[in-house]
């Protein structure tokens, strides 16, 4: 299978690649177009976040002198684009904390992967033990002190000169889930320096006596922007409860992660657990 076109509502922006954009204003509800290489939140005071970046629109849309108050239920990693969400007051940001926590929010990314994976739709599941100091997270055999298990659903939607397009959808929200799992398959994402494939005498399941230090203390490795994209996400409102379905663009450098035009699969059947 070889697409020539991404389906219907992934779509790239040409002019999107380094400036956030809004996607949805609705009420107290907040949804963000994050470009890749922008940190979410937590760095030294002065360096450029999404966070500073969506308090300063508030600020200034609003003229609000001081502080602004800015509830952030989830991040993306450094080098993933996309989707984001963020709540205006605390009442909305305790709702989305709530329904984050009880998994009811419905997370779809769009990958380019080196190679092709061995199922058309598979579940993957996965035990990963993080260094949070290292912000480095690795496969570890099921039952290793600290592990928590990873879970998500890949749907491939074409492949073409040695790279698929896949569909997933998180069934939990691990340090680095989606990169760690796509290269512990064997399939990591284009462009991602610090999950590849692990060399001749390696495995990607490790006990953590197995474990070498210089990998879980080691600075991260990963490129400013890798192809990995926050490409839909579906939430219940924070006030109204409905269903809200927010879809963020590629930015322009997907054109070079595909290596040819992309076709329309919006005919083809679509897998029941993806929306």
């Amino acid at each position: 299978m070889s697409p020539t076109d991404l389906p219907a509502h992934l779509t790239i922006e040409p002019t999107w690649s380094l400036e956030p954009q809004i996607l949805l204003e609705d009420g107290p509800l907040l949804a963000i177009w994050k470009p890749a290489g922008l940190l979410t939140q937590g760095v030294p005071e002065g360096l450029p976040t999404l966070e500073n970046w969506v308090k300063n629109w508030i600020r200034e849309k609003y003229a609000k002198p001081g502080n602004v108050y800015l509830g952030i239920p989830h991040r993306l990693d450094r080098p993933v684009s996309g989707v984001m969400l963020f709540a205006r007051n605390s009442k909305a940001a305790a709702r989305l904390a709530e329904v984050f926590r009880d998994r009811r929010v419905k997370k779809i990314y769009t990958a380019v992967v080196e190679g092709v994976p061995p199922q058309t739709t598979e579940r993957l599941t996965h035990y990963l033990l993080k260094d949070p100091q290292a912000a480095h997270s690795q496969v570890v055999a099921e039952g290793t002190p600290g592990s928590k298990s990873a879970i998500l659903d890949y749907r491939l939607l074409g492949t073409v000169t040695g790279r698929s397009l896949l569909e997933i959808q998180l069934q939990t929200g691990r340090m680095h889930q989606i990169r760690v799992q796509m290269a512990a398959m064997g399939c990591p994402v284009v462009g991602d320096q610090e999950y590849q494939i692990p060399q001749a005498g390696e495995t990607t399941t490790r006990t953590v006596g197995e474990q070498s230090p210089i990998n879980l203390t080691a600075p991260p490795r990963g490129s400013e922007r890798i192809a990995l994209h926050a490409s839909r996400i579906i939430v219940p409102h924070p006030i109204r409860f409905d269903e809200v379905t927010i879809n963020a663009p590629f930015p322009a450098e997907w054109a070079s992660y595909w290596p040819e035009p992309a076709g329309d699969l919006a005919g083809e059947e679509k897998d029941p657990e993806f929306p």
